[in-house]
């Protein structure tokens, strides 16, 4: 998947407010300062796409950006979602609420929702408040894969026992383990397996 073009679409302070559902979306979430708009504008080759901020809790809407790519069959466009971080953020508990109730229901009710690409940070032992949002997710039967960020800020070996505890702990209480990728803004590593994956989600379901 090569992408032609990325766009900011819009900013929606609820699920009822976003674009038409007309095409595939798949949306990026993780906790406050887990490195996202940076993962996103990476996977886009687009700097200033997604806004970065050393602030957590910088994004506090539904942000849509446009997607299109030239494939073998020509070209195909989706939606690339930036979900408000869960977590950690410098706002008052009723903001945080607020926030956590537009979450849900865009994730719940949202019918073009294909996959929900749920960041890690790669540095750290596994965060009861991750596991928690994977198990929710779960419970509501909302499709997802796992993103471990910052791979290239700590030594390789550290990075890969956080990421085998981190599924470890999903083996708890998961039967099967999602589609997990480790990646790195910075490095650029992941982003080939990410959008193969996208690719692969976006086809249609042949026909028996």
């Amino acid at each position: 998947m090569n992408i032609k073009s990325s766009d900011y679409l819009i900013s929606s302070p609820s699920f009822d407010k976003c674009p038409k559902p007309d095409r595939l979306e798949f949306a990026f979430i993780g906790r406050s300062n887990v490195g996202k708009s940076s993962l996103i504008n990476m996977i886009c080759q687009k700097q200033n796409l997604a806004k970065t901020s050393s602030t957590p809790g910088k994004t506090q809407m539904i942000n849509h950006f446009k997607i299109t790519t030239k494939e073998k069959k020509g070209e195909n466009s989706w939606y690339l979602v930036d979900l408000p971080g869960y977590g950690y953020a410098k706002t008052a508990q009723k903001t945080r609420r607020s926030w956590g109730q537009m979450i849900e229901n865009y994730l719940r009710k949202r019918e073009n929702l294909s996959n929900v690409f749920v960041l890690i940070d790669s540095r750290h032992a596994p965060q009861t408040i991750d596991l928690e949002f994977l198990q929710m997710l779960g419970k509501w039967e909302i499709p997802f894969s796992v993103v471990f960020t910052k791979s290239d800020k700590e030594k390789p070996g550290v990075v890969k026992r956080n990421v085998e505890d981190f599924l470890n702990k999903m083996r708890e209480t998961f039967y099967f383990l999602p589609e997990s990728f480790v990646t790195s803004a910075e490095k650029k590593i992941g982003r080939d397996e990410l959008l193969n994956f996208i690719e692969n989600l976006s086809k249609p379901e042949e026909k028996e």
